[in-house]
């Protein structure tokens, strides 16, 4: 009974070593070198384009109701990205999508 213990205890450490070594997720910056269309720049080599980016609405423009002065209204916020912006990011698990969280 010792020895499967002992086994089952082995394959829960090779598991949790497995899923410590995939980096389920990193931050990571960059800087919006194109706006229209999306590019955003990692480092020297590695430019996104919209296609591996996803946005928050911390980092687009887009439409809030808001109550003032007890009337209901439709309100813009223009948080959408410019050229030079620098962004914090978040490299989904496989590093194939980019969710774009903020802007300094």
């Amino acid at each position: 009974m010792r020895d499967m213990n002992d086994i089952i205890n082995i394959i829960k450490k090779i598991a949790i070593n497995a899923v410590n070594a995939q980096k389920l997720s990193t931050v990571v910056y960059g800087t919006v070198i194109s706006a229209n269309p999306l590019k955003v720049q990692i480092d020297q080599k590695l430019i996104l384009d919209s296609n591996f980016l996803k946005l928050t609405n911390a980092v687009k423009d887009h439409e809030v109701e808001m109550t003032i002065n007890g009337s209901r209204q439709s309100c813009t916020i223009h948080n959408g990205l410019k050229k030079n912006d620098k962004v914090t990011m978040i490299r989904v698990h496989g590093g194939q999508q980019y969710i774009i969280i903020d802007k300094e």
